[in-house]
């Protein structure tokens, strides 16, 4: 199998509409997608797969949700069904199809297992976030009139 289509950086709009008007105040899904929207790129894993054969899935989709399978602390097929079911996961992934087989993340995994993938892949993701706190750095609190009260 060879690597998948990768992200079109676009969620469709359909998904947004929908993602939006179930969850205004947003969830972290969909806070993923909007501040860390290339965390991962089918590109870093170009040498996972064989540039022949039958196209699979996105690696960096996949990636996407073992990272939130991990936030939410989900089993394989708890995972897939929220990529099937849940409009914020649709959101962060940008799908607008009903998602994939569980065993795909099993699969996954397994590339990921091998040699020093997994820290390449941890490398990246901790690089690409650092360069997002550098270009947004956290903002301090304004200090107005008001003053915090202690105890006597």
């Amino acid at each position: 199998m060879s690597m998948g289509c990768g992200s079109g950086r676009v969620v469709p709009p359909l998904t947004v509409k929908m993602a939006r008007a179930s969850n205004p105040r947003s969830t972290a899904a969909m806070w993923m997608r909007d501040r860390l929207d290339e965390l991962f790129v089918d590109e870093d894993f170009a040498d996972w797969y064989p540039s022949d054969g039958r196209p699979g899935l996105s690696p960096a989709r996949l990636a996407l949700v073992s990272v939130l399978q991990y936030t939410e602390n989900l089993t394989d097929r708890q995972a897939a069904e929220a990529v099937r079911c849940h409009l914020d996961w649709k959101y962060c992934l940008e799908l607008d199809d009903a998602g994939f087989d569980f065993t795909v993340l099993s699969e996954f995994r397994d590339r990921l297992a091998e040699g020093d993938r997994a820290d390449r892949l941890l490398a990246v993701m901790v690089e690409r976030l650092a360069d997002l706190a550098r270009q947004h750095p956290p903002r301090r609190p304004a200090v107005g009139h008001h003053t915090l009260r202690t105890s006597p």
